[in-house]
């Protein structure tokens, strides 16, 4: 039978106890990771989120009804003990910060009896993760869980801290709003006093924040619940946390300088890992021609090379039909892996085949200098030679070549490039490349929809030197918006919001907006800037992603206290379920049986 706490305070969590307390008196209390009985002495390892830490019961130094007890512990049950802190007796365990030291205990108290667990409570889990989130409450109780748990909140306390003192009020901006069309599909939330009626739950703060700067707060921050009904990926979930900020009287700098130093601050303090600072800046258009990738990963080489003119006169069909297409023809220098097998190679076309290329063209410099290739037939000795020289390629290294559209042509090789850098171990998880990627195209054609889009949002400013092209080409125009990239994931991104109604006007014309349309959805933010609006910038961090990329998980759901699974549903509460039909009446909904099925 569970005993209650009856006035027992703990004095110092497991870790806490140290070599300095030899000799004192302490209660520690936690849950037993495995008990050991010896015959008249009974080892217990007790685990807190601090650690663990070693108890000693003797029936001479606690009494027969407390070694009694003692004889029951099993692994998960929630025990306190007062003991006495003594060097430990057996060798020091060097793999724990309590190994020189054990507790003698004097009195137990058994808080909690548990079942045993459908796996171990143990770090780096080999059980299957399905299980793992069913029974997320025990996964959560281990030690490097509760480290990436720690870790975050750290992440959250340092940022408050930071942005309090750069002069930032955290506000919190509404969680039931207004439905918008643009970008990705909305949670939508019924209304009951409204019937048909539906709030969304927020994308973004974007609008909120955009008004707090009209209405003269200057700096805005806030850890902001987010939610996207998109499809998940390891760094996404249906639902999660910003780090939001929005600056009034700034520009791109003065954006890029403040957050440069919150990321410094973060690094330097829960790392102790360096940030050199100003972090590289890099353009979006540089990124995609030399990394295939608006959000390169810096940690290795293997740069994409435009060679359309190197090839332009070649027989060769696959290059002559991707320029004569108006696509190019583009390739990266696997260097050193001339030698790699030709099924290994016919691996990585398929790969390639997956990201929307026809094939893949190699050629391996073999290390007499003669050449194996799969298009070396339709190309002179020369125009070999001078292909191999324009990427720069040596006795021993592999070529590869994707021929098309300039989209599928990044594509391609900005996804083969970190395949091949995957498969040489190239991508060290503590070695932190930093990049801004910067003046990112205003809009993008969606050939889907027929029409131009806003590639981040519609409020975003356009450089002014390129706005006279908005109506002769405004896929040509760039936007003042930037990317924060880490180790090829974009941790956050932002920009200059537009701030003049003549602006703006325009951008939603541009977006096939007309006039009556856009107020529908955005008027109170329009009405909002006829009364003055200063200029305003912001960007909005993942922390999940932050705190992953940190820490070397692989998956955001490790940094997230009850993540939801890839059909964003949760394995442990069963939500989404099916709910009263009381409910749905209420709020004058039916749910068609096909929905149900």
């Amino acid at each position: 039978m569970a005993e209650s706490m009856r006035g027992l305070k703990r004095s110092h969590r497991c870790t806490e106890v140290t070599t300095a307390n030899i000799g004192q008196e302490v209660t520690v209390m936690g849950w037993v990771q495995k008990s050991r009985n010896k015959g008249g002495i009974i080892f217990v390892d007790l685990r807190d989120r601090s650690g663990i830490i070693q108890l000693i019961f003797e029936e001479s130094d606690c009494g027969t009804e407390n070694f009694e007890k003692a004889e029951k512990l099993r692994s998960e049950f929630v025990v306190a003990v007062t003991g006495r802190v003594e060097a430990r007796s057996g060798a020091v365990n060097e793999n724990l910060a309590t190994g020189a030291i054990e507790v003698r205990a004097n009195s137990l108290r058994i808080l909690s009896e548990s079942e045993t667990p459908p796996f171990p409570i143990e770090e780096n889990s080999k059980t299957k993760e399905e299980l793992r989130l069913k029974y997320r409450y025990l996964d959560l109780r281990r030690p490097d869980i509760q480290r990436n748990m720690m870790l975050r909140s750290d992440i959250a306390i340092l940022t408050r801290q930071f942005l309090a003192e750069e002069g930032f009020l955290e506000i919190e901006t509404p969680t039931l709003v207004k439905s918008t069309p643009e970008g990705a599909r909305d949670y939508l939330v019924p209304s009951r006093v409204h019937p048909g009626s539906f709030y969304a739950l927020p994308q973004s703060p974007q609008i909120y924040k955009q008004l707090l700067m009209c209405s003269g707060y200057d700096r805005y921050f806030q850890l902001a619940r987010c939610y996207r009904d998109e499809d998940l990926r390891a760094d996404r979930q249906p639902e999660f946390t910003q780090i939001d900020m929005e600056l009034s009287f700034v520009d791109v700098d003065d954006v890029l300088d403040v957050n440069e130093r919150l990321l410094q601050k973060l690094f330097k303090e829960i790392l102790n890992y360096d940030i050199e600072l100003p972090i590289q800046r890099m353009t979006w258009q540089e990124a995609m021609d030399r990394f295939g990738s608006d959000k390169p990963d810096m940690r290795f080489g293997m740069e994409l090379k435009d060679v359309s003119k190197v090839v332009e006169g070649c027989e060769f069909a696959v290059f002559k039909g991707a320029l004569e297409n108006g696509g190019s023809v583009r390739g990266i220098n696997a260097e050193g892996q001339g030698a790699m097998p030709r099924k290994k190679i016919d691996a990585l076309v398929e790969f390639a085949k997956g990201f929307g290329a026809k094939g893949l063209a190699y050629l391996a410099v073999n290390e007499d200098g003669t050449y194996k290739s799969s298009f070396a037939k339709f190309m002179k000795e020369e125009e070999l030679t001078a292909l191999v020289e324009a990427m720069g390629g040596k006795p021993g290294d592999l070529l590869l070549f994707a021929a098309d559209k300039n989209k599928v042509v990044y594509d391609v090789l900005g996804n083969l490039r970190l395949e091949l850098a995957k498969q040489q171990n190239l991508l060290k998880k503590d070695d932190f490349k930093f990049l801004w990627v910067t003046e990112f195209p205003l809009l993008e054609y969606s050939e889907e929809q027929g029409r131009f889009m806003a590639m981040h949002h519609p409020f975003t400013m356009p450089m002014e030197e390129d706005w006279h092209m908005i109506d002769t080409d405004p896929g040509a125009v760039r936007a003042k918006a930037y990317d924060i990239v880490l180790n090829g994931t974009e941790l956050g991104g932002g920009s200059v919001r537009i701030h003049q109604a003549d602006i703006q006007s325009k951008m939603f014309e541009v977006l096939g907006f007309t006039p009556e349309s856009a107020y529908e959805q955005f008027g109170f933010l329009l009405d909002a800037f006829k009364y003055g609006v200063p200029p305003h910038a912001g960007l909005a961090y993942g922390l999940d992603r932050v705190a992953m990329l940190m820490l070397g998980c692989d998956s955001i759901r490790d940094v997230i206290a009850f993540p939801k699974v890839k059909d964003a549903s949760c394995l442990m509460s069963e939500a989404p379920s099916v709910v009263d039909v009381k409910q749905l009446e209420e709020l004058g909904i039916e749910v068609s049986k096909g929905a149900q099925e």
